[in-house]
């Protein structure tokens, strides 16, 4: 369990909200540190971890076209595995995870390419149609580095939108990361 994890369970607590996961290279990882706090079950919905890109259409909603098109490491596909999973488990907020994290490059893309999404409750004019928030990384290290990483970064990108959620937020998410709440 992260610290990351236990302010992700506090905020949505006292939000009385829910979370639920899209795992793809994490397999798992973002479901785990969340159910690892005490007092998880008052905002977890659950997860799915699709692995293989045809579930992410199958159970995901992820567009078969976009897919066959793109691969499953893009960040329209991130963007729609967060929707799509916060609408199949009725959860207020959706985060997701896709990228490689190797050894072997995937869909053409890269070692430590990795895209992390956030889709919630973001308010009119939120940015994307789709609403979701997605942050393309470039991460270095071995695969359990890869992976760890990737479950940090779409943490602290819930956690940047839990904490900032306002109006105008989506114009300074970047510098929210930084501190500049």
């Amino acid at each position: 369990m992260s610290s990351q994890a236990a302010d992700v369970v506090r905020l949505l607590t006292v939000r009385g909200q829910t979370l639920a996961v899209a795992e793809s290279l994490t397999g798992g990882l973002v479901a785990a540190d969340i159910t690892g706090v005490p007092g998880a079950s008052k905002v977890f919905r659950g997860s799915v971890t699709a692995y293989a890109t045809e579930l992410k259409h199958e159970l995901l909603g992820v567009d078969a076209g976009l897919l066959a098109e793109h691969g499953a490491v893009d960040p329209q596909v991130a963007a729609q595995m967060a929707a799509g999973v916060r609408k199949a488990l009725g959860a207020d907020w959706g985060v997701a995870t896709t990228g490689v994290a190797g050894p072997d490059p995937q869909d053409g893309k890269p070692v430590g390419t990795v895209f992390v999404a956030v889709d919630g409750p973001f308010g009119p004019g939120s940015g994307s149609a789709s609403g979701g928030k997605v942050e393309a990384l470039r991460l270095n290290g071995d695969r359990a580095e890869i992976r760890r990483e990737s479950v940090r970064s779409v943490l602290a990108q819930l956690l940047t939108e839990l904490a900032g959620e306002h109006s105008g937020n989506e114009r300074t998410q970047d510098t929210e990361q930084n501190g500049g709440f």
